[in-house]
């Protein structure tokens, strides 16, 4: 056990490192995490024994339920509205008929059997939403007519049809589907899979805005069971789970939650994780030795792929939109595969239906040759054909971008006495870069402007610049305990040096203190200390 937890922690530790190497050396992060699994396999130079597909099945769909919910948790549906309609058709259609074109060409040109060319089309048919999200926010890429957009929502919805069409094909396979089951099958993966994403979503939504966690972070424990949930049930009733996934995810992180910060941080820490476990765990899985004898036939797919059919496909269904050619061509080089396919295919092993064909292995090598020369020139393609914007900012597209705004928020409550009372906003000094966002009154929110006179009562929300880490600003808590000196004496009395007490947390009540403010056992004090010093006690002046 502690073997395999030291080994565990040494891969977690050499995939931050790849992670680190390989965005300075402007290789696709994803591609080293295969490396290092490959390195660590059978084949590589550590050896570790690992052949269990069924294993290696669950683990790798447990890890994309979490990429693609945190794909669509992540999409800014504001942002990606516009462009919606556009990526829908290619993540269907698209997906239909390029692997429609890959099956053709792998039955008339490769001469493999009609369903299992179809099969081998249907498995790489979809591109890689991790792939492709971490390109766009690696490489800050900026692109022109919303393709960032374009190309996250297409990413994030096409597995579930790639998935669907290779679970038929495997019913076909094995003969134990009969046309009317063959139509219900369709109907219970898009149905069921997206009516229970949608009321998955609307009832943990619901929920959060009607419960309050009583711990800190409950709320994201909360969440990984939602995405767990969501891919399950539907699966139960025979619908697609990763539609499911997808769709709660878009929902949910386009509503007003609580403590979204946090959560975004906890995704996508859990989203990384997930992908160093999945890329990896690929990686050991693979045998290279294996690779130069169905070298032949994967780089004829590859190539058949990346230069005929996807670039068909793209133009066929974007030309009606009057898409440009730029657009349409750096679509059509940006379809990456990647992990889903490769999770596809180990459900063709682990599946029942007899397959004659290596085919983890041919969609191994088809993943590496897309991540290496797609991943790699992306960035490239884009300045060739003129497709990025300077004025642009591809983090927008993601709806953690309100993280990258480094606001503050401050929230003060006028008194009948204050001087503030019966002056208009454009009246007022208020200090250096900030500014009035929200006004509260009698339970009232009224957006002011310059003239919006305030009165008693009123409660002010103003924006401000976060600083960050700031020197010269330490804080602590401190706890009063039953029966000290300074408890029952205002915080004038005391001499804290050169501390301050900034905050009192009093039971549920929150006090911004004042000098004359009296202290009570049980109050805990936030002190600010600029010399970093945690003081045992406080002095009585």
């Amino acid at each position: 056990m502690n073997l395999f937890l030291l080994l565990s922690a040494i891969v977690i530790l050499a995939c931050v490192l790849c992670n680190r190497l390989s965005s300075k050396l402007g290789v696709p992060t994803l591609l080293a995490f295969i490396l290092l699994g490959m390195f660590f396999g059978c084949d590589g130079v550590v050896k570790i024994p690992f052949e269990n597909y069924t294993l290696a099945q669950n683990i790798c769909s447990v890890a994309l339920i979490f990429i693609m919910f945190y794909g669509g948790f992540g999409t800014n549906w504001a942002q990606a509205r516009p462009v919606a309609v556009k990526a829908t058709v290619l993540s269907s259609l698209g997906t239909l008929g390029t692997a429609g074109l890959v099956g053709l060409f792998c039955w008339k040109v490769l001469g493999l059997e009609m369903l299992l060319g179809f099969l081998l089309g249907a498995v790489i048919a979809s591109t890689d939403a991790a792939s492709v999200f971490s390109i766009l926010r690696s490489k800050r890429l900026d692109l022109k007519e919303g393709t960032a957009s374009l190309l996250e929502v297409e990413s994030g919805s096409n597995d579930p049809f790639s998935y669907m069409l290779t679970v038929i094909l495997l019913s076909l396979m094995s003969g134990s589907i009969s046309v009317p089951a063959f139509v219900y099958q369709v109907f219970a993966q898009l149905v069921y899979g997206g009516a229970l994403g949608v009321l998955i979503a609307l009832a943990a939504r619901k929920f959060l805005q009607c419960f309050r966690f009583s711990t800190d972070g409950f709320d994201a424990v909360f969440l990984v069971a939602v995405a767990l949930l969501s891919y399950v049930l539907p699966t139960l009733l025979g619908g697609n789970g990763y539609l499911s996934v997808y769709l709660t995810g878009i929902l949910l992180g386009n509503s007003p939650l609580r403590n979204k910060q946090g959560l975004v941080s906890f995704f996508d820490g859990v989203t990384g994780l997930m992908q160093m476990v999945l890329f990896f765990l690929l990686g050991l899985l693979s045998f290279p030795s294996q690779l130069p004898s169905i070298a032949p036939t994967a780089l004829a797919v590859a190539l058949f792929l990346t230069f005929v059919a996807r670039p068909v496909v793209v133009f066929l269904l974007m030309a009606p939109f009057r898409s440009s050619p730029g657009q349409i061509l750096l679509v059509a080089w940006s379809g990456m595969r990647g992990a889903a396919s490769i999770v596809f295919s180990i459900l063709v092993i682990t599946d029942p239906a007899e397959v004659s064909l290596d085919l983890y292995h041919i969609v191994f090598f088809i993943v590496l040759f897309s991540i290496l020369l797609q991943g790699s020139l992306i960035p490239v393609v884009a300045k060739k054909l003129k497709m990025t914007d300077s004025s642009a900012n591809v983090m927008k597209t993601f709806t953690d971008y309100t993280d990258e705004i480094p606001v503050q928020f401050l929230r003060s409550t006028l008194t009948p006495g204050h001087p503030w009372v019966g002056k208009a906003l454009r009246e007022l000094t208020l200090p250096p870069d900030s500014l009035v966002v929200l006004l509260l009154r009698q339970g009232e929110k009224l957006v002011p402007n310059g003239s919006t006179v305030l009165a008693g009562g009123d409660v002010l929300i103003l924006s401000g610049q976060d600083g960050g880490r700031i020197p010269g600003v330490h804080l602590y808590e401190k706890t009063l305990s039953h029966g000290t000196d300074w408890s029952g004496r205002p915080l004038a009395a005391l001499d804290t040096g050169p501390r301050l007490v900034i905050l009192i947390r009093r039971g549920e009540e929150v006090i911004i203190p004042r000098g004359d403010t009296v202290l009570q056992s049980g109050d805990v004090l936030v002190i600010n200390d600029p010399e970093d010093i945690t003081p045992d006690r406080l002095s009585p002046a």
